[in-house]
């Protein structure tokens, strides 16, 4: 008989593999059931089968580089729903904001772990590594909720983008201080953000025309597996340039979504690395609840309650604070200080680096550290429930409903939206979950206050009157669109705006073949007819209803549709 072991126990991790995947099956459609984001549900798993509790899992290190990779998918994914002109439009959130916030932060959290005995150096890396934020969390409970180009989604977005270039000095200064290099602070420091100035040059410059090539080449072979390969390729290639530059390996997947998001082949990847993004995402979370140390947690837990609170308050002060700079409600600055009061995975990285890689730090503070940044993290769900209802509660005031004249300044880039009844909150739908920013104007109050507790950009104003379009930053923007059902307002519309700004695109929801003629005459750059277009969708299904394979069904109606916008004026209308 074989004395050799049973062959399962030589898969790595393969326990942690199956909690993961009953938790993915079971508790996962249970919690959104009722409601209740699945990163806790991650979270708990994780607490329980970890060192600190079951013990299923002792090697929690090697399940968390796995897991790392739900994060560098992440910021691909969020870097394809980008561009650099949308990126373009963000500077002000991410330089103004994002800087400020960190470098506040990072000097109030200092002064504190200093005060409490800790050494120069340690405070400092204490105040810089649990200033950031969780980008995972934070922008998977934002895509849950449907809030991506919201106010508080925006900022917060900007936020951690300008969070993920800060590792870069962070880590060069743990270097620094852990080192033995006998040059000084800055030269290091210059060296090295030199390099890194110089690798995303070369990944910005060599990625906009081999990824696009590269990409061409493996669809040409129609081949599933090929084309997967590739966005794998893409992803882990530019994510291992910058961390061997000493970078963070998800900027380095950023710019790879950031390079693709201009190239026809954006939706396709889309699709093929959701499930990718997803599972090790989930996997992450788990990782997150095994550094939860229970046995510290109770016997420190007064320590760890009062740390977990003072830094969720001191974060959520400044961020709030900082942010009402440059939002137009305290609602909005508060949900989005709310949101980033957690610390982030980062944490992890660069406290094991300090206590374990250059022994700076000793192992009881590092481990107290890692058990009050996994409990904060364990709250962003509750953080994101908290600051929606202080947004409505502080949103019960009639002013919050008309954008105010400073913020036309802080608008670019976005689409306008003139009438948010059913198209307009479809169309807002559309290009929330691209995450491309826009602000909608309707006159019906009760359903502007209603979106706006919502947390939507949504305000009260005439839209055929030129001073409210001013104030949406319509000169700045990158469309205007006319929903509204009234023939006359809409044409009366479409004259102000087209003489006012002649260069802006301008798409209107128009009622029948008259009225779309009317439009582009009136300056109107693409229209819909609504009797048009729903006259087509239910001929379609007659076809279908009497035989008609849907392919003939579909090239059909696609005939009768082109003729229909071919007789409009060709120098106006577009498809």
């Amino acid at each position: 008989m074989s004395t050799e072991a049973h062959p399962i126990v030589a898969v790595p991790y393969v326990l942690e593999i199956v909690a993961f995947l009953v938790t993915v099956v079971v508790l996962v459609p249970m919690m959104k059931r009722i409601k209740v984001s699945p990163v806790l549900g991650y979270l708990a798993v994780g607490a329980i089968i970890g060192p600190y509790a079951l013990g299923w899992v002792s090697d929690v290190a090697g399940v968390q580089h796995v897991a790392e990779l739900g994060v560098i998918f992440l910021l691909f994914t969020i870097g394809l729903e980008l561009s650099f002109e949308r990126l373009r439009a963000y500077s002000k959130l991410i330089f103004g904001f994002g800087s400020l916030q960190v470098g506040l932060t990072a000097i109030v959290i200092a002064v504190a772990a200093w005060t409490w005995g800790n050494s120069v150096q340690v405070a400092i890396i204490i105040g810089l590594c649990l200033a950031l934020s969780s980008t995972a969390m934070v922008m998977q409970l934002l895509a849950e909720r449907g809030e991506n180009a919201t106010v508080h989604g925006r900022t917060s977005f900007a936020a951690l983008l300008f969070q993920d270039l800060a590792v870069v000095p962070i880590l060069i200064l743990l270097g620094v201080f852990g080192g033995d290099s006998g040059d000084s602070l800055w030269v290091n420091v210059g060296l090295a953000l030199g390099k890194a100035v110089l690798v995303v040059a070369v990944i910005v410059i060599i990625g906009r025309y081999v990824l696009r090539y590269l990409f061409r080449v493996a669809s040409a072979t129609r081949s599933v597996d090929v084309f997967t390969a590739m966005i794998l390729l893409a992803v882990l290639a530019t994510s291992v340039a910058t961390g061997m530059a000493g970078l963070s390996m998800a900027l380095g997947a950023f710019l790879a979504g950031l390079l693709l998001a201009e190239t026809e082949f954006r939706h396709q990847i889309e699709s093929e690395i959701e499930p990718f993004k997803g599972l090790l995402l989930g996997l992450f979370f788990m990782g997150v609840g095994m550094n939860i140390d229970f046995v510290m947690a109770f016997d420190k837990g007064i320590w760890v309650l009062l740390s977990v609170l003072g830094l969720l308050g001191i974060k959520a002060v400044i961020a709030s604070c900082i942010a009402r700079l440059f939002l137009p409600t305290w609602g909005a600055s508060m949900r989005t200080g709310l949101i980033l009061a957690e610390a982030g995975e980062f944490a992890f990285v660069v406290i094991g680096q300090a206590t374990l890689t250059y022994s700076l730090m000793p192992a009881d503070v590092g481990q107290f550290m890692v058990v009050v940044a996994g409990i904060s993290m364990a709250l962003t769900p509750v953080l994101a429930w908290l600051g929606q209802k202080v947004e409505e509660g502080l949103q019960t005031q009639e002013p919050a409903l008309e954008v105010a004249q400073e913020d036309a300044d802080r608008i670019h880039g976005h689409v306008v939206i003139l009438g948010f009844g059913r198209v307009g909150q479809s169309v807002a739908s559309v290009l929330a979950s691209q995450g491309i920013p826009y602000i909608a104007f309707d006159a019906n109050t009760p359903l502007v206050k209603a979106m706006r507790l919502k947390g939507e950009p949504v305000f009260f104003g005439d839209g055929s009157k030129v001073d409210v379009l001013e104030r949406a930053g319509i000169a700045v923007a990158s469309a205007l669109l006319i929903t509204t059902g009234d023939v006359t307002t809409s044409e009366t519309m479409v004259k102000r705006v087209h003489a006012q700004w002649p260069a802006l695109s301008i798409l209107v929801r128009a009622r029948d073949a008259v009225h779309s003629h009317n439009l582009i005459a009136s300056g109107a750059t693409s229209v819909v007819p609504e009797a048009l277009e729903a006259s087509l969708q239910l001929s379609g299904h007659v076809l279908c209803a009497l035989g008609l394979p849907r392919e003939e069904a579909n090239a059909c109606m696609e005939v009768i549709r082109r003729n229909n916008y071919d007789a409009l004026p060709k120098s106006k209308m577009s498809l």
